[in-house]
Parts: structure tokens; sequence; C-alpha cells
């Protein structure tokens, strides 16, 4: 998804995650409506689902492994998570997880120690262990530069080949757009203006899409 800001697209991310429900019309998740579910049930659909943010929603005087184990949490009895925080459980899902996004020796590092882009591939890790069937990633790169940017834009794609995980993404870069996906839907003022396959996508498209946008 792409547009302007304000166009509606982490808006729309919150509403494909539950974490926003809409005040007309209706979102269905995995063929269930979401602002009609038991608080119980909606966490079940929640755990199915995992989100990747632009502030990462690390916890940064832990320790990396306890902030992959948060992809766990969702499944874990309430006991066996405050356990982990003492004594991290199933530290090997994380270090595979971490071994994923390449960067397995930060296992035990504290993440404010971490690099911008190293704390993006833990956040990607923690989806990564959640093992959700969509992934949603919600202006994944904003504050990485051009470099890092195409790194955890080319991982995500990877992953989502390898995984046959269905990959949803918010994107400011049009470039990353048209570079990594198959179909690129157009935000406006929180409407669709295009919704097409990247191979048709067109400059004309792209400059109607932010004409007027200062």
């Amino acid at each position: 998804m792409v547009g302007p800001s304000g166009a509606g697209k982490s808006t729309l991310i919150r509403l494909l995650n539950g974490t926003l429900f809409p005040t007309s019309g209706e979102v269905r998740v995995l063929g269930q409506r979401l602002d009609k579910l038991s608080a119980g049930a909606l966490r079940k659909v929640q755990s199915r689902i995992g989100t990747i943010y632009q502030q990462f929603h690390l916890i940064d005087n832990l320790q990396v492994v306890h902030n992959i184990n948060a992809g766990h949490l969702a499944h874990w009895s309430f006991s066996r998570s405050l356990i982990s925080l003492i004594r991290p459980m199933d530290i090997q899902t994380a270090f595979n997880a971490l071994e994923q996004v390449g960067i397995p020796e930060k296992l035990y590092e504290r993440t404010d120690r971490l690099s911008g882009g190293q704390q993006q591939r833990v956040a990607i890790a923690r989806v990564l262990v959640q093992n959700p069937e969509a992934i949603l990633a919600d202006e994944p790169i904003s504050n990485l530069d051009p470099g890092l940017s195409k790194e955890i834009m080319d991982l995500l794609l990877d992953l989502s080949y390898r995984s046959g995980k269905t990959l949803i993404s918010s994107l400011h870069a049009i470039e990353f757009a048209k570079s990594h996906y198959e179909r690129i839907i157009g935000l406006r003022k929180g409407r669709i203006l295009f919704d097409s396959s990247t191979d048709f996508i067109t400059e004309s498209m792209i400059n109607s899409l932010y004409q007027g946008r200062n």
C-alpha cells in the first residue's frame, strides 16, 4: 500500500490486525468479522497475524532474546511468560529466528545497543517466532537509511517467499513498492485510487496519487 501521509495506510493496517475497529462498514480477516468477535476469539485471530511496526515496539532495556520471545505470548501461559523473563525459554527457537534475519550473535545483547537496522531485524525475528499466517509491515523502513532499507525489504521478501506467508506492507518509498511487490494499492484521503499489478503501474498513476500532497 502506497500513498501520501494521512492517506490511511497505517489505519488500514490497524483495522486488519484488530487494534482498531471501523466506525462504519465491516472488516473481515481470515474469514472473521473482527468487530463481532469476543475478546478471546479476537485474540485467537490476532495470534494468526504478525505485525511489524515502524517504531519497532521493542523493550530497549531487555536482551534481544526476551524481545524475540514476546512472539510466544499469544500461545504461552501467563506463568510461563513470567518465568521466561527471569530465565529465557525456547532459546533455540529464538536463535533460529535470529539466524534467519542474519544476526544470531546478538541473542543476549541489550536491545538498546543495537543499530536501527538490527532492531528491525529483531522485530522481524519476533514475528517469525509467532509464526503467523500473514505478516503486516507498517512502514518497516521509514526510520532506516536507503542501504538498510533495501536490506530489510530484501529480507522481508525472502522470508515471505520461503515461508509462503502473505506479506502486506505500507510504504512511502514508491521505488521499493515497485521493486519488491507484485501488487500495489494506491491510497489517497482514505480511498483506493488504484489497485493494480506492479507491471501495469504508470507514472501518471503515481503522479495522481501524490499530486497536491503539500
